[in-house]
């Protein structure tokens, strides 16, 4: 009977162990999605970030993990901590902008470039923020 308890909880802590390496290693890695082949929704980042400010649940409903095509002039670029490119798009108010996290670094965006950005909305934190996104020519 003892043998049976312990030989249970080995097969539940590998099981656990095998779970936690999927999510971790395996999964963030083959299951992202390549915004490059999806069709974005067109909006300017001053119309972003007003829909996000006046009324968030319903622009979580119309924008929250959908691709979009942000046009907007650029605030500022940086590297963050990982070393991906991130810049924000200017909105009317001076609070906020639309934060951008670029897939690939392209060091010719400079600041007061107009640009259209395509990204994954995740929502809205003082910025609205894009995920995975790219430089749309």
């Amino acid at each position: 009977m003892k043998q049976k308890i312990i030989i249970g909880a080995l097969i539940a802590v590998v099981l656990g162990v095998l779970g936690v390496w999927f999510f971790v290693f395996y999964a963030p890695t083959h299951f992202k999605r390549d915004v490059a082949d999806e069709k974005g929704i067109p909006l300017t980042a001053a119309a972003l970030v007003k829909a996000y400010q006046e009324n968030e649940p319903n622009a979580n409903a119309l924008y929250l993990d959908k691709p979009l095509e942000i046009k907007g002039e650029i605030g500022e670029t940086k590297i963050d901590q990982v070393g991906n490119t991130t810049l924000s798009l200017k909105s009317e108010d001076a609070f906020a902008s639309v934060f951008c996290t670029l897939k690939k670094a392209d060091p010719s965006l400079k600041p007061g470039q107009t640009v259209t950005v395509k990204g994954i909305c995740t929502g809205f934190l003082s910025d609205v923020v894009l995920k995975d996104a790219i430089i749309v020519p």
